[in-house]
């Protein structure tokens, strides 16, 4: 393997550190979406039956002990509880805007990577020719084979690591763009539905309070 490393030329280095930042990135991507999705679920049913017990305090300490974005979405609309049920949904909705960066955090250096291996391995190809070029130029129509084949395998190696490492970066690129799309989608409507409930407890609030006052009157 090393020796193969060292056939490819200088060109194999920019290539190496590519295919290790690619694998940071997709193995700390791994993590935080798996993370997420086991606290979530657990985390909104406990929100849920908070909030259906009007223990609003206890709802949002609950919130407090996660560092989810859906755990902050979650806070952000217990946080505008009191607010008119549009403001309310703009909260919400502004909060999980604010999320969508963190969701997709390092997705764009991942996409960056993917295209620029490709392109460094079309580097590395185009420089072989040219060596293999200037060893039939130097050395007459058939040229030194041992030379011309190393300058070959230099833009075939090349070639093919770039393409190794930009083929899994462009599908774990796409799968984690489309994982961090559905969560935002799956957190909205999680969320709706809760801004719901607390929209339809403010207006039971309201209409209980209504009697009292106008007995308070007579």
């Amino acid at each position: 393997m090393f020796e193969l490393l060292i056939k490819g030329g200088p060109v194999m280095v920019p290539i190496c550190l590519s295919a290790l930042a690619a694998t940071v990135i997709i193995i700390e991507r791994a993590l935080f979406f798996r993370s997420i999705r086991k606290s979530d679920a657990r985390l909104y049913e406990t929100v849920k039956s908070l909030v259906s017990q009007s223990r609003f305090d206890d709802a949002e300490r609950e919130c407090d002990t996660s560092d989810s974005p859906f755990a902050r979405l979650l806070r952000a609309g217990l946080d505008h509880r009191d607010y008119p049920e549009a403001d309310l949904k703009e909260a919400v909705m502004n909060a999980a805007n604010r999320e969508v960066p963190r969701l997709e955090r390092y997705l764009n250096s991942l996409g960056t990577i993917a295209n620029i291996s490709t392109l460094l391995g079309l580097l590395g190809t185009v420089t072989g020719n040219i060596k293999a070029f200037g060893v039939l130029a130097s050395s007459g129509a058939i040229g030194n084979p041992a030379l011309l084949a190393g300058a070959i395998a230099e833009a075939l190696i090349t070639t093919a690591a770039g393409l190794i490492v930009s083929i899994p970066a462009t599908i774990f690129y796409n799968y984690y763009i489309s994982r961090a799309n559905k969560i935002v989608i799956e957190m909205e409507s999680s969320v709706g539905d809760l801004s719901l409930m607390l929209a339809a407890r403010g207006r039971k609030g309201i209409g209980d309070s209504r009697p009292a006052e106008a007995s308070r009157a007579l």
